[in-house]
């Protein structure tokens, strides 16, 4: 690790001299490549800088302790050899989840999609609950949301929402949301005050807006039609929502937020981008599939990851055993504990899988 961390700090200090070459500022775009990625080593350095310094401090306390006779001197330097040592342990995991492979798509916007599962109404409104709850924790951490097609009901419920979430690293605070979320509750409309149990999927994929992916345009069946819902008579009157169906795959993926039909068409064709980049990658990259599975648990579609318990105001994450008291909050946007704790036990299971 150390050989490593070495190469990296000559990458990074390479990198701090281009920077400042005139032949490297009179090019932008070279110069913001190289500052990208001498920002994305920066963390890296620094921490293996703390590393050195806590190390040289140790083995001072070391050598001054084999000549010093004062009994209150030596305890002080033994202390701080002993606070040095686990210092430096702790160090080199963190160290360790540096060096971790990044996901390329962390940084992104994210796709989320939610379904009403299992449970009639109450479903539907367990997914607008959900919905509610990703816009919350999206406004908490300064991201936009955008809406690309929803199907709506009466009374609040929702049959499934697609919406795009941006942001800088908003596929990364959003990618452990993926699989299927139940719900323990008393409907309103449950008279006898029995607890029903009901479900939602959600299912998050990276926006792949700039990956290269060939589409076909005799492999597309695109469909106008006019928008429902809200938008006033002017949506209504005009057929400014658009349908896409990807033939060789069947993914079908459709917009009617906007107006204008080219930006409809526009934001579809992007959706369609980043379902048929996860599609692939899942069918014919081995290696991603695996790095998929290790989001904690499968993060399959049909797996059960999380359960909302109303009566007793929790929610127990089952990938990690994690359980919180606090549901309201939880619903009021308030999920980035949890998050946290997703990532690090993805990291700690990444780690694992390296040794």
């Amino acid at each position: 690790m150390i050989d490593r961390l070495k190469q990296v700090k000559e990458k990074y200090e390479q990198l701090t001299a281009e920077l400042i070459d005139p032949n490297v500022l009179s090019d932008m775009n070279v110069w913001q490549k190289k500052s990208k990625e001498q920002s994305a080593l920066a963390p890296i350095v620094e921490k293996y800088d703390e590393y050195i310094r806590v190390e040289t401090d140790m083995k001072d306390a070391e050598e001054m302790l084999k000549s010093e006779s004062d009994p209150e001197m030596s305890q002080m330097l033994q202390e701080e050899f002993y606070s040095d040592k686990e210092r430096l342990k702790t160090i080199e995991e963190e160290l360790k989840i540096l060096l971790l492979p990044k996901d390329e798509n962390d940084e992104g916007n994210v796709i989320v999609e939610i379904r009403a599962g299992v449970g009639g109404d109450e479903a539907g409104l367990f997914a607008a609950d959900l919905f509610r709850m990703y816009n919350m924790y999206a406004d908490r951490n300064r991201f936009s949301v955008e809406i690309l097609d929803e199907d709506a009901g009466e009374n609040g419920v929702i049959k499934q929402v697609n919406f795009m979430v941006s942001g800088k690293g908003a596929y990364a605070k959003f990618k452990y949301e993926s699989g299927v979320h139940r719900v323990q509750r008393i409907p309103t409309t449950e008279s006898s005050g029995r607890i029903h149990t009901s479900t939602a999927t959600v299912a998050v994929l990276p926006e792949a807006k700039n990956v290269q992916i060939e589409i076909n345009e005799k492999d597309l069946q695109i469909d106008y039609y006019r928008a429902g819902g809200a938008g006033g008579q002017h949506v209504n009157k005009t057929e400014s929502a658009i349908r896409i169906t990807h033939l060789p795959t069947g993914i079908i993926v459709q917009c009617q937020d906007e107006r204008s039909q080219g930006k409809n068409k526009e934001k579809a064709m992007n959706w369609l981008k980043s379902k048929l980049y996860d599609y692939y990658q899942s069918q014919e990259d081995s290696a991603y599939a695996e790095r998929r599975k290790s989001q904690v648990g499968n993060g399959d579609r049909c797996e059960k990851i999380r359960t909302y318990n109303y009566p007793q105001s929790r929610v127990t994450d089952h990938r990690i055993n994690m359980t919180v008291y606090s549901l309201e909050n939880f619903m009021n946007g308030d999920i980035g504990d949890m998050v946290r704790a997703l990532e690090i036990a993805a990291q700690q299971a990444l780690l694992a899988a390296q040794n």
